[in-house]
């Protein structure tokens, strides 16, 4: 056998295994298994953005685990990427949201394949990131003030996050709720979240995302919850994100012009109100050059709520129609689809991983060829 061709047995063997890996391990971990397999040309992992800090001192072997005349690296963000074969022009890159990590994008709660697979399905490559100070990015430069609740262990929020996830009110779930079934899929979620490892600095996370567009090149962008501020902040720092599709953004402002911040809606328990935060009209020109779309899910109250998460939602979606609506004012393009309204019940805030979420991520992509970018 020639050289080359030994060459490219060996290329097959190897990207055989990985497709039957994938399939095994699909296979252990839910009654639902996808046969084909996500063949794919490489992957792969790497740090971007983040900064240093140097103690005062000199280094001495004395004293070699004290700080004097060291430095600390941190504040960088982690990226996981896989390309496909024959991959789509544009890469999609997978912003999480507050106290998650890129597990948020993986295999869902009970198994099933996520937003991750789904996609690399679909033919786009997939960027998954880690934020600065969080998850395999956790090196920091700079301590939590004390003000974050979710920046300490042990962290005693199990009904907390899932009211605020709109599961249901706990321990009951709501009678529509697409949240996997079983107390496997429930304890997946409670182990989901990650504490920050440093303060929560959202300009800081737009800088380091920002970093990732300007090596990768122009791609579309995926947001999650908190996510959503980080997204918004991108485009004023980079002309390489193509497009924003965010799922249930809030948690963090809103971005509006100067002058035209708007009142956000009250809510029964004040903490969880919807947040707006004023840019300079030359920096949110920037943003509206880029296409948005907003997905919300279903439990979301009409009313004032003594029920927090339903409540709190309640004012995200307001904020949300107005952001949307002063995009659009100023002559960007940006679209808000509340599921319930297009006849899709029962997605609570982690729209990825519900039970639907095939019919979101295909929901999702005929936004994108809309767009001309599929």
């Amino acid at each position: 056998m020639r050289r080359k061709d030994r060459s490219f047995a060996a290329l097959s063997a190897i990207l055989l295994s990985i497709t039957l890996c994938t399939a095994v391990y699909a296979g252990e971990h839910s009654s639902v298994v996808n046969e084909s397999p996500i063949v794919l040309r490489t992957q792969g992992s790497f740090t971007v953005g983040g900064a240093t800090l140097t103690h005062k001192g000199t280094f001495s072997r004395d004293h070699f685990l004290e700080p004097q005349g060291q430095t600390a690296y941190g504040d960088h963000a982690y990226v996981f990427y896989q390309i496909p074969v024959d991959a789509k022009t544009y890469p999609i890159v997978f912003q999480h949201g507050g106290a998650q990590t890129k597990r948020t994008w993986e295999s869902t709660l009970d198994g099933r394949e996520g937003f991750q697979n789904l996609f690399l399905r679909k033919g786009y490559s997939v960027y998954l990131l880690d934020q600065p100070r969080m998850g395999e990015a956790g090196l920091a430069l700079k301590a939590d003030s004390g003000k974050n609740p979710y920046a300490a262990n042990p962290l005693y929020a199990d009904k907390t996050l899932y009211e605020l996830c709109r599961i249901g009110v706990y321990p009951n779930q709501f009678k529509t709720s697409q949240f996997p079934k079983g107390d496997a899929a429930l304890d997946a979620f409670q182990r989901s979240w990650t504490t920050y490892s440093g303060e929560l600095d959202d300009d800081l996370n737009a800088q380091a995302l920002s970093a990732l567009f300007e090596k990768i090149g122009p791609a579309i962008l995926f947001t999650h919850s908190m996510g959503g501020t980080i997204g918004w902040r991108t485009p004023i720092l980079t002309n390489k994100v193509k497009a924003i599709v965010a799922f249930e953004p809030g948690g963090t402002p809103f971005i509006f012009p100067e002058g035209e911040v708007p009142e956000a809606l009250p809510t029964t328990y004040a903490p969880v109100i919807a947040t707006a935060k004023p840019v300079p009209l030359k920096d949110f020109e920037k943003l509206i050059k880029v296409p948005m779309l907003l997905l919300y899910g279903d439990n979301i109250a009409e009313q004032s709520s003594k029920q927090i998460g339903p409540d709190k939602w309640r004012s995200e979606l307001d904020m949300a129609k107005k952001f949307v609506a002063a995009v659009n004012r100023h002559g960007g393009n940006a679209e808000l689809i509340h599921l319930p309204d297009i006849g899709i019940r029962g997605n609570t805030h982690f729209l990825m991983s519900d039970l639907n979420n095939e019919e979101i991520a295909d929901l999702t992509q005929k936004w994108l060829k809309k767009q001309n970018l599929d």
